[in-house]
């Protein structure tokens, strides 16, 4: 999905929120003004959880600021996250439209702001609205296919693949630039690594050794980006 846009012309708090989706400007101002009556706007602090894998289905979400973790709960305590999700990204999962109940977990990386729609206001928009569901599948459709080139990447690369591989998603898609706070615990990159956080934190290291990123406490720095793709490359 892209980022935040503009709804020229609306008077609608929705359409002229500055962070506001693009999935939400195919909607016209009587449809905003539905979602806008029945949405609610919850803080969630860093560390928080904000919606439990296996409950119902209520809401889908957007995110107004701050970063979320997308994250599947597997056996042993042991996570695998999806996909870490920016401003304006929507939320919404299988569960939408099979069972009812959400099939991953989500928590706050920051102080984030999330925008609760109700789920069955969200459904009669998509039959009733064209444009807002061609959007939907578009944004859908992207982050499936994001999974299945994670998929592949955690199961075909060894460990130094996978993390390369997760720096540069770092680097590139969420923070977007090669310089910044290490949003991410040293088991999250574990986690969006497919490995132990023991493996993560020696791989990490080694990283930092042949010169291609400087860890400092909570601060990463990518030092050669070539060399952290010729290792993904070569897995």
């Amino acid at each position: 999905m892209s980022d935040a846009g503009s709804c020229k012309g609306s008077t609608v708090y929705c359409a002229r929120c500055g962070v506001k989706s693009a999935l939400l400007c195919t909607l016209t101002d009587e449809e905003l003004r539905r979602v806008d009556a029945g949405k609610l706007q919850v803080t969630f602090r860093q560390g928080e959880t904000i919606r439990k894998q296996g409950t119902f289905l209520s809401h889908v979400l957007i995110l107004r600021s701050g970063l979320a973790k997308v994250y599947l709960e597997g056996p042993g305590d042991r996570n695998t996250i999806l996909r870490i999700v920016r401003p304006t990204h929507f939320i919404g999962g299988p569960g939408l439209h099979y069972e009812r109940i959400h099939h991953y977990s989500v928590s706050a990386l920051t102080r984030t702001e999330v925008c609760f729609i109700d789920a069955s206001l969200f459904l009669e928009l998509l039959k009733s609205n064209a444009s807002f569901a061609a959007e939907y599948m578009k944004d859908y459709s992207m982050n499936t296919l994001a999974v299945y080139d994670r998929l592949v990447n955690i199961t075909q690369k060894q460990m130094p693949g996978r993390m390369a591989d997760t720096l540069l998603y770092f680097f590139d898609e969420v923070i977007g630039k090669e310089k910044g706070t290490l949003l991410l615990s040293r088991q999250d990159l574990a986690d969006l690594s497919a490995m132990s956080k023991e493996s993560a934190i020696k791989t990490l290291r080694e990283f930092q050794r042949s010169g291609a990123i400087h860890l400092k406490e909570e601060e990463i720095t990518l030092l050669d980006r070539d060399a952290l793709v010729r290792v993904s490359r070569t897995g």
